[in-house]
């Protein structure tokens, strides 16, 4: 029994013309093939990235963006210590991205950079911010026009998705950015 090639055909993934040697084959070539796989894989992922990003709720990406800016914040003052305490920019603990106001109290500062400072990881989690130093010190830092504009934003802000991801997305490039200075 000899194999007949049918008809001539074009291939799915560079276009060129072909001989079929199987009614399945959709691709010139062993090439054709992977490249066709690869675009195939990348589309998958961008679907399912897709689907994912439309599944997250507001609170999700709020926590993302929330992470990216006080990433930004730590890095930002990288040279400095704890706003709440004596802890030099030395020490080989935690860093956190510390509120002044807490998101809580005044969702209208929860992205503010003159609201997060890096602060250690016991004055920030076990002395809830230690606040009693944090302000002299943040007026100190900021300004005492700047502490007290704070104080007065007691709004509470919903934020949108879309609002969220850009302000993931910017923070995210500013403290990459900041990462690659200071490296």
């Amino acid at each position: 029994m000899t194999l007949e090639a049918s008809p001539t055909a074009e291939c799915a993934h560079c276009g060129k013309a072909f001989l079929r040697f199987r009614t399945t084959q959709k691709v010139c070539g062993v090439v054709c093939a992977n490249r066709m796989v690869k675009v195939a894989k990348k589309k998958d992922a961008q679907e399912t990235r897709a689907r994912r990003m439309a599944l997250k709720s507001r609170a999700e990406h709020a926590r993302e963006a929330q992470a990216a800016i006080n990433r930004y914040c730590r890095l930002r003052d990288a040279a400095c210590g704890c706003v709440s305490c004596d802890k030099p920019a030395s020490w080989d603990g935690q860093w956190h991205g510390s509120h002044f106001r807490s998101v809580g109290a005044a969702s209208a500062v929860r992205f503010n950079l003159w609201n997060i400072h890096k602060a250690c990881s016991i004055c920030n989690n076990w002395k809830s911010g230690n606040l009693s130093e944090y302000e002299p010190r943040l007026r100190a830092r900021i300004g005492d026009e700047k502490v007290d504009w704070l104080r007065t934003q007691n709004q509470h802000v919903h934020y949108s998705v879309e609002y969220l991801q850009r302000l993931k997305r910017i923070f995210t490039k500013k403290a990459n950015r900041l990462e690659k200075r200071n490296a």
